[in-house]
C-alpha cells in the first residue's frame, strides 16, 4: 500500500501573484529538513504539497516530527494513495485506517472532489466509505457534529487519497520569505522565544551574543549555542557572532554612574549589533524585551537604547507577560535550558538601583567619558563567528 505525506499551506493561500515564490521557498525548507531521512520527491498542486518516498528506508515518523516544525505549514498528515476508482478506495480504506479507527468510538467521513469528472459527488463518497467502515468496525458509530476522528477522502487530478488524523503545523510564513534579521541572544528565557516568533514570520535569523569572560563562563556560552540549536530546528541554520564584551563592561564600571550601567551596556550592545547585523545582510535587530518586565525595559529606557540605532528594532514579546513567554519557551523546548544557572553579561553587572526613567540627555552625559568608537571597533574586530544548525 503506497503512502505519502500531504501538507496543507497556511497563510500562503492568501498571497497573490507571488504565491509561487512562497511555495517554492517552503518546499526548499521542507526538503532541507528531511534530506537525510531517505530519498523522496516533493511536488505541489492545489494548495497542497505532496511528499512521496522513493525508497523503503524513508523514516516516515521522523519526517512527520520535523515537518511539524517547518513554518508555513497549516496542517499535515500521512495518506494512502488510491486509484481514482471507488472500488480501489473502498478496498484500501479499512486496512489503512485500522489503527486509527481501533482507538476511537465515533467518526465521520469528509470528501473533497477536486476533479469534478469523478462520477460520485462528495456526499455520495462519504456515504459509501462510511458504510464500508461501519461494516468493518462494528464498535463505531457516526457523529457528524463532534467525532473522535474525521476520515478524509480527496479526489484529485491523478489519484485519490485517504487519510485519518491530521496534525497541526507550525503556521506562519516560510523562513526566508521576509528577509534577514539579527537576534540579540542571551542565555535567558526571552530572547530564544523572540527569535522563534520572528522566524515564524518568515525572517531568516542571524544571532549576536555578548560574552564577558571571566565574568561569564564557557558553560554560559555553550548554553546560548544549545538554545540556538533548539531554535534552529524551526528556523534553519543560524549564523552566530560572539562579541567580546569584558573590556567594555570594565570601562563602563570605571567611568559611568552605577545606576546607568545596564542602560549604557544596552546602548553599546545596540551600536555594535547594528554594525554586525548590517555586515551579515540583516535589515533589523530583534530583542526579547517585554515592556516593564525589568528596569531596562521601561518605555523611557527603551527610547534611550533605540536612539543609538539606525535600523529597526523588532520586539515580538513587547506586550506579553512572563507566563505567556514561558508557555512558548516550553512549547519550543528552550525553557529548561534557559533556567540553567549560568550568568550572562547583563545579570553580572546589574546595578542595585537601576535607573528606570532615564532621559536621552542623562544617558549621554553618563557615558561621556567612554571612548565609544574605539571600544566598538575593537569589539567587532575580535568577534568570533560560527554556525548553529
Amino acid at each position: 500500500m503506497k503512502e505519502i505525506i500531504l501538507i496543507k499551506n497556511g497563510e500562503l493561500t492568501l498571497k497573490g501573484l507571488n504565491r509561487c515564490n512562497f511555495e517554492d521557498i517552503l518546499i526548499k525548507n521542507i526538503r532541507k529538513s528531511i534530506r537525510d531521512l531517505g530519498e523522496c520527491s516533493i511536488k505541489k498542486a492545489q494548495s497542497t504539497i505532496f511528499i512521496e518516498p522513493k525508497d523503503e528506508g524513508f523514516d516516515f515518523q521522523e519526517a512527520l516530527e520535523r515537518i511539524k516544525r517547518v513554518f508555513g505549514i497549516a496542517a499535515f498528515s500521512r495518506a494512502c494513495v488510491c486509484e481514482k476508482d471507488m472500488a480501489d478506495i473502498i478496498a484500501k480504506s479499512p486496512d489503512y485506517l485500522r489503527e486509527d479507527l481501533k482507538k476511537v468510538k465515533t467518526f465521520k467521513v469528509e470528501a473533497k472532489r477536486s476533479d469534478k469528472r469523478f462520477p460520485l459527488t462528495s456526499p455520495e463518497i462519504c456515504r459509501e466509505i462510511g458504510g464500508v467502515l461501519l461494516s468493518h468496525f462494528p464498535h463505531l458509530s457516526v457523529d457528524v457534529h463532534n467525532p473522535d476522528l474525521v476520515v478524509n477522502v480527496e479526489i484529485r487530478d491523478y489519484n485519490a487519497y485517504v487519510r485519518g488524523e491530521q496534525l497541526g503545523g507550525a503556521g506562519g510564513l516560510p523562513v526566508g520569505t521576509a528577509g534577514n534579521a539579527s537576534i540579540l541572544i542571551s542565555g535567558g528565557i526571552d530572547s530564544p522565544v523572540a527569535a522563534w516568533c520572528m522566524a515564524k514570520r518568515g525572517l531568516r535569523l542571524n544571532a549576536i551574543h555578548f560574552a564577558s569572560p571571566p565574568y561569564t563562563s564557557a558553560r554560559a556560552e555553550q548554553k546560548v549555542k544549545t538554545l540556538l540549536s533548539k531554535v534552529a530546528r524551526y528556523s534553519g541554520t543560524i549564523n552566530l557572532a560572539i562579541v567580546p564584551f569584558t573590556e567594555i563592561q570594565d570601562q563602563i564600571a570605571e567611568n559611568c554612574p552605577e545606576d546607568y550601567f545596564t542602560l549604557i551596556m544596552r546602548r553599546m550592545m545596540m551600536r555594535i549589533s547594528q554594525k554586525i547585523a548590517a555586515e551579515k545582510g540583516s535589515l533589523a535587530l530583534i530583542t526579547g524585551e517585554s515592556l516593564g518586565q525589568v528596569a531596562s525595559q521601561t518605555l523611557p529606557a527603551l527610547v534611550t537604547t533605540d536612539y543609538v540605532c539606525e535600523m529597526p528594532v523588532l520586539r515580538p514579546l513587547i506586550g506579553m507577560d512572563k507566563e505567556e513567554i514561558i508557555e512558548i519557551s516550553r512549547k519550543i523546548d528552550t525553557f529548561e535550558t534557559s533556567i540553567l544557572p549560568y550568568e550572562d553579561c547583563c545579570t553580572v553587572f546589574t546595578p542595585k538601583h537601576p535607573k528606570t526613567r532615564p532621559t536621552l540627555q542623562s544617558c549621554e552625559e553618563a557615558e561621556a567619558n567612554l571612548q565609544i568608537d574605539a571600544l566598538i571597533e575593537k569589539a567587532i574586530s575580535e568577534t568570533i563567528y560560527t554556525y548553529i544548525d
